[in-house]
């Protein structure tokens, strides 16, 4: 009955219509990102309740938080890539090597971040501004959320696994339950409700990690009790050399893509700084509002790799442009419907953040700048996770790189000479439509190349 039930998983990826199929596997994983979204949401909407330097301090430390999510998905991808293709290609073993090699990786990357943790979170926000408020709330935010990091790596370890076999709904089940314990925890331990301490910013980073420790358990009681294609051993989780390779060569060039992200917010504050620390929560505010309009992408995204993959595996190349076709329509439907609502309501977005008149006045043009660059970023987004799919992540580090180090943050320190905020904002835009040409050469060349 189980090997049955394995068949009926392993093919439904190479078998079900396509459309069915990306939007089962896709659903699942939109929910749950919006719900990630939310969340984060959430806790800056709570945190800017206590004034606004805790607010920027907060967005101060996406930096951080995106390089470890960058280290954690990116490990995720490579191991998406490799075990759905060696799914694909009936091979048992190498499926359950890439998944027991992920997991010793999620906790080789935890170590790196506990040490960071504890000896860099007061240098990272001094490297940003001197307003003493700022660095303190900074400080024991970045403490927490790195010392009791390993929730977050191994959450995401384990929900790739459940990806990449196809059981998208199980994902779902965990990151909702983190998200909602996060959002629940959130106003308790900020605002000292029910007799617990009143913690303000700390209170807010540990609800996030304990909303991420209790999603890893979930996540890996569901790994081992419902996910048949791959089996976990953690006794012998031993490093495999040839795996950990193979997992890196497509999950590198993710994590080094995804980090500059870390590069990009880090720089852009130290730019928006020299106009107020106001504009810098603004770009925070930003950065957590476009998580709505993203995240959904993303979990198109995640949706779509493992069919990729799979298909690339069994060289169903129909099948495979198909999935991009579709992926690419449903992916600019939800970056137009984002843009209408930033152009329409970005005063009342602001607002959410307890935002003053000198938040509104600089954020609401900001908000209608930026959410331009949506429309164009559609495609880079869903190319970018082809190429990965396909194996050819040193191809989507290149967009990533050119996007965001080579265009936004140049152009952006060059148009903040002009004294101009808002022209500051267009930087978003113009590395946007340098990203979608590099993305359209790079997909042709990748697609063309596929001789089957």
């Amino acid at each position: 009955m189980q090997q049955g039930e394995e068949t009926i998983q392993e093919n439904k990826m190479g078998t079900m219509p396509v459309n069915r199929l990306l939007i089962t596997m896709s659903i699942p994983m939109i929910i749950s990102m919006l719900v990630q979204a939310l969340y984060n949401v959430v806790d800056s909407v709570f945190v800017s309740q206590i004034n606004e330097n805790a607010l920027t301090a907060v967005s101060m430390a996406f930096p951080i938080q995106n390089l470890m999510i960058a280290v954690a998905v990116g490990t995720g991808v490579g191991t998406n890539a490799l075990l759905s293709r060696s799914l694909g290609e009936k091979n048992q073993d190498m499926a359950n090597k890439a998944a027991n090699n992920s997991v010793f990786l999620a906790c080789a990357s935890y170590v790196i971040f506990l040490i960071l943790g504890l000896t860099s979170s007061e240098l990272f926000y001094r490297l940003q501004t001197d307003i003493p408020e700022i660095i303190n709330y900074g400080r024991e935010y970045v403490f927490f959320v790195c010392v009791l990091s390993f929730g977050l790596f191994l959450q995401v370890a384990f929900d790739r696994l459940l990806q990449a076999t196809g059981r998208t709904f199980y994902t779902m089940f965990t990151q909702g339950s983190g998200a909602i314990i996060n959002i629940i925890l959130d106003p308790i331990l900020i605002f000292g409700w029910f007799g617990f301490p009143r913690m303000e910013v700390t209170g807010a980073a540990l609800a996030t990690v304990i909303g991420q420790i209790i999603a890893m358990i979930i996540s890996a009681v569901m790994n081992v009790t419902k996910n048949a294609d791959i089996q976990l051993k953690f006794k012998t989780m031993r490093p495999d050399k040839e795996v950990i390779g193979r997992i890196y060569s497509v999950g590198l060039p993710s994590i080094v893509m995804s980090s500059i992200a870390s590069v990009m917010t880090f720089c852009m504050n130290k730019i928006l700084m020299s106009f107020s620390s106001t504009a810098t929560a603004v770009f925070g505010v930003y950065f957590k509002l476009q998580s709505f309009v993203f995240m959904p992408v993303f979990g198109l995204n995640n949706g779509m790799v493992p069919i990729i993959a799979f298909n690339y595996g069994a060289k169903q190349k129909q099948r495979i442009m198909k999935t991009m076709k579709l992926a690419m329509m449903y992916a600019f439907g939800m970056m137009l419907i984002g843009l209408v609502i930033f152009q329409l309501c970005s005063s009342m977005l602001l607002e959410m953040f307890n935002a003053s008149d000198a938040m509104l006045s600089i954020g609401v043009p900001a908000l209608r700048i930026i959410s331009i660059s949506f429309l164009f970023a559609a495609f880079s987004i869903i190319s970018i996770s082809m190429l990965q799919a396909l194996g050819h992540g040193i191809y989507s580090m290149l967009i990533s790189v050119g996007r965001q180090l080579i265009v936004l943050i140049p152009v952006a320190y060059l148009l903040s000479k002009t004294g101009n905020l808002n022209l500051v904002w267009l930087a978003f835009p113009l590395a946007e439509i340098m990203a979608i040409l590099l993305s359209s050469v790079f997909l042709r060349k990748v697609l063309k190349s596929l001789d089957f």
